[in-house]
């Protein structure tokens, strides 16, 4: 099975013994576990055999090798019908009862699939400690963007294109499972390929266009307002942010339909600002290129609506996705101007570089009068996300059953939001002399925070909300590590699926 047109993931199959044929220029991937007389392989890997088992070991023992998680070796067994092994450590067992957490094993395929980038087909004796877990890790850890490589330096080999995943049976639920890890994988590589096209290519109305295709594609309503629509609308902070580009702002509305009467509501909004100067409170030059990224969680919210409708979620998913373009110039929004928020609240823009939450505001307001029963937005907010959190930690804002609701999901699937508060006394840090509301506060603390509160005041009264700060986590600024490449990380599509799901079961 493969993934739909879009990013093309590697072709995964199921089965439930070790291929005796067609596997021959293949890789095997086993993985071993630590312990105090080194590593084993890991139990329930039982297609290899004891023969097989027992040759890993003694290899292994011989390198030195500790088993400790991540680590790779690469083996030549005799008797195997592939042409190596590649063993990847777990680490030691949490527990007798859940030994391995998913996102251990989904780790573990990470780090592999980025050692093979030149191998075509790899068979995954790891998949059978975690199926969906390994078949997600293995296609993240094997994307690759090339779009704008030439013959010069792109890769002359296709990288990981097929994977055989090693499971105890091949029934229609476990290639449901695949269908599902190759459906998650692949929304998260979209995202990663909206985050990582430079803003010379992907600009609002290009960004839109390309949304639309990808909604269209799998059955949703797509709506695109165009500039002249946002200021017939009232749009105030997303044509304020897009006045200073020549290039014009849109807001893009997907909407999935996937349950009756009585199917919940959910509103997904996402900051698409596919650049940020900072405009006329413009950014310091030093790694302003990594702004390339502040539409990261635009592309996280079209990418996970468009993986509610493949996944043929029993809910109704609506997103709303702003996309402006930040720029210094002559037309550009001075700090000092007061704009007007869709909905009539009027703004005092105190720093240009506080875009974002203007745009948001404004497709919140949207969002909400679609009667959601939850709304989730996201962005690459603040800077003070980084400060507080680090590079690896989404910070997550909101009502605060929802918001906690969030953020044990995001830790489930490995994305690991963290809960955060919204101390009532920093609305006092708002207040504006001239309008309802400033953009910032004057205080150089809690930035983070600050923003979640001036967030909450465009949220409707009654509907659960939770905002997941991205700053960092979108962008991975240093060398890759498990299925997280350098670049786009798609964070945090997985944990606005995990929710969508989570919801359509449990309400």
């Amino acid at each position: 099975m493969s993934s739909a047109p879009g990013y093309q993931a590697p072709t995964v199959t199921v089965s439930s013994s070790l291929p005796g044929r067609g596997v021959s220029d293949a890789v095997l991937l086993v993985a071993v576990v630590a312990g105090e007389d080194g590593p084993t392989v890991a139990e329930d890997q039982t297609h290899l055999g004891a023969d097989a088992a027992t040759a890993i070991e003694s290899a292994l023992s011989a390198l030195n090798a500790t088993g400790g998680e991540g680590q790779l070796h690469r083996l030549v067994i005799a008797g195997l019908p592939v042409a190596s092994v590649l063993t990847v450590g777990l680490g030691e067992p949490r527990d007798d009862s859940a030994p391995w957490a998913s996102d251990t094993v989904r780790r573990a395929a990470g780090a592999a699939a980025r050692s093979l980038d030149k191998v075509g087909t790899v068979v995954a004796a790891l998949a059978a400690l975690d199926l969906e877990a390994c078949v997600e890790g293995l296609i993240l850890g094997a994307y690759r963007f090339t779009d704008f490589r030439s013959d010069k330096t792109a890769p002359k080999d296709k990288g990981l294109t097929k994977i055989v995943a090693l499971a105890a049976d091949t029934k229609a639920a476990t290639k449901a499972q695949v269908q599902r890890a190759v459906d998650i994988a692949s929304s998260v590589a979209t995202a990663r390929d909206f985050v990582n096209t430079p803003p010379s290519h992907l600009y609002p109305a290009e960004f839109a266009k390309q949304a639309q295709a990808l909604g269209q594609a799998v059955g949703l309503t797509v709506e695109v307002l165009d500039d002249k629509a946002l200021t017939k609308g009232g749009y105030g902070g997303i044509i304020g942010v897009g006045k200073g580009s020549s290039r014009p702002p849109r807001l893009v509305r997907l909407a999935h339909s996937g349950g009756g009467r009585r199917a919940k509501k959910v509103a997904l909004v996402g900051k698409g600002i596919t650049f940020d100067t900072g405009g006329i409170s413009i950014k310091p030059a030093a790694n302003m290129h990594h702004m390339t990224s502040d539409m990261g969680g635009a592309a996280a919210v079209v990418a996970t609506v468009v993986l509610a409708a493949k996944q043929k979620l029993p809910i109704d998913v609506i997103a709303y996705v702003p996309m402006a373009e930040n720029m210094p110039s002559a037309t550009a929004q001075r700090p000092g101007d007061v704009l007007t928020q869709y909905g009539g609240t009027t703004v005092e823009v105190l720093n240009t570089d506080a875009e974002g939450r203007l745009v948001l505001a404004d497709a919140i307001v949207r969002a909400c009068e679609d009667d959601p029963d939850y709304l989730i937005e996201t962005s690459t907010l603040t800077g003070a996300q980084t400060v507080a959190l680090g590079a690896r930690t989404p910070g997550v804002m909101g009502s605060e059953d929802f918001r906690d609701r969030v953020a044990e999901l995001s830790q489930a699937v490995g994305e690991n939001g963290w809960a955060m508060p919204l101390p009532e006394e920093l609305k006092d840090d708002l207040k504006s002399q001239v309008a309802d509301l400033a953009n910032v506060s004057s205080s150089r603390y809690a930035g983070m925070l600050v923003a979640g509160v001036y967030l909450r005041e465009f949220v409707a009264e009654g509907v659960e909300w939770a905002h997941i700060d991205i700053a960092a986590p979108a962008y991975n600024t240093g060398g890759p590590w498990g299925y997280t490449p350098k670049g786009g990380t798609g964070v945090p599509t997985r944990t606005m699926f995990a929710v969508l799901e989570d919801i359509a079961a449990n309400g």
